[in-house]
């Protein structure tokens, strides 16, 4: 018999999140796994008192991360209806799932049970055979400097103008990038244009860098995105990584930007909706 337990102390999933991670076909986005997850409800799925299985699930009620290991003696194909169609009284509601296309069990599991699904974001990865149009070389460089502690509230400002971002979470985050000096700036006299992030992994996934960058609304569309992105990949190639990132579906002026700073999607991650299922059930 299976049991359903919420999980608090999220070390204890260390070997099945290693499991998880090492399925995947590409890298996985890391604002989604990294930044979203840890701040999701976790729930353990045991058997005769051990731990087979978990999955993740937002205060939106959307699944995150759903695994069972193989080892296990419940079939996940069994256990997956079980839990969209809210029979778990102890994970409760589930509205959909978010999943990328690397993540194959997954996927077919959320196939499976819906038909509704829509693309949400486009996962890119740094193209060792780029074209000759995305050549690093024919891109102008920039220069970028390391946030610092006593800019903490100036990048907190812009980022608030620039994508509405809470200020309160931005603090956090961003005091996060800054302490691990994984935030950058493009300054011009005492203005910050654009932003740049090159986050680095401590645990699955370390051969990589996840970018992450924002430019001031009056600097889009002259180049700017593709110069910022250009310097944060050949920061983290200096460092032995490969560079990675993603964006909205609907954000074309950002995917032209990764597009020519050498970087190419072969990825999704969608969202699947599960209430028709639960309207024909």
């Amino acid at each position: 018999m299976l049991d359903i337990k919420k999980i608090s102390t999220l070390s204890d999933l260390s070997e099945l999140k290693t499991a998880y991670f090492a399925e995947s076909t590409a890298p996985l986005d890391g604002m989604w796994h990294f930044g979203f997850v840890p701040m999701s409800d976790h729930f353990g799925f045991y058997e005769n008192g051990n731990l087979v299985g978990y999955c993740v699930l937002n205060g939106e009620g959307y699944l995150l991360q759903f695994y069972l290991a193989p080892t296990a003696s419940t079939h996940i194909e069994d256990l997956f209806p079980l839990i969209v169609e809210n029979n778990s009284s102890v994970i409760g509601n589930v509205k959909g799932a978010f999943v990328s296309t690397a993540e194959p069990q997954y996927l077919s599991l959320c196939v499976d049970n819906t038909e509704s699904f829509k693309v949400n974001a486009m996962m890119y990865r740094q193209n060792s055979q780029a074209r000759s149009d995305c050549d690093s070389d024919r891109i102008e460089e920039i220069e970028m400097s390391l946030a610092t502690e006593e800019q903490l509230e100036q990048f907190v400002e812009f980022a608030s103008s620039a994508i509405g971002a809470p200020k309160e979470w931005l603090t956090g985050y961003y005091g996060n990038l800054i302490a691990r000096q994984e935030l950058w700036g493009y300054w011009e006299s005492d203005d910050i244009l654009a932003t740049g992030e090159c986050r680095k992994f401590d645990e699955h996934q370390t051969q990589f860098a996840d970018l992450g960058m924002i430019v001031a609304q009056q600097e889009r569309g002259k180049g700017l995105a593709t110069r910022v992105l250009n310097f944060l990949k050949q920061h983290a190639n200096s460092q032995g990584l490969e560079a990675m990132c993603s964006t909205e579906s609907s954000n074309i002026g950002a995917q032209k930007a990764i597009t020519r700073a050498g970087l190419s999607s072969k990825h999704r991650i969608l969202q699947f909706d599960f209430s028709e299922l639960k309207e024909t059930d």
